[in-house]
């Protein structure tokens, strides 16, 4: 699952997954659009339940802060493997 809100120069990015020993990985990147500023964590949840709650907190804090939801997509969707690729060039 891929989710990014943006602001009107801003973006968050979650993008939360299962690794190979089945742990949930739920990893955020966020920073300033059009640019290299920012920053990304990566957090093993206990369980996909857990994950999920990350996941709406995060959004409800978005919300709060004037952000706008732009892409919910699955990891194997063309826009979601687009947000991977953008991801993977953060680490």
């Amino acid at each position: 699952m891929i989710v990014r809100w943006e602001s009107e120069h801003d973006y968050v990015l979650v993008h939360l997954h299962q690794d190979m020993f089945g742990d949930w990985i739920y990893s955020r990147a966020w920073g300033q659009i059009g640019t290299q500023y920012g920053g990304l964590k990566h957090a093993v949840a206990e369980s996909y339940a857990q994950a999920m709650m990350w996941v709406d907190d995060l959004s409800h804090i978005q919300t709060s802060r004037g952000y706008r939801k732009v892409l919910e997509a699955d990891d194997d969707s063309p826009e979601g493997r687009q947000a991977v690729a953008q991801l993977s060039l953060l680490d």
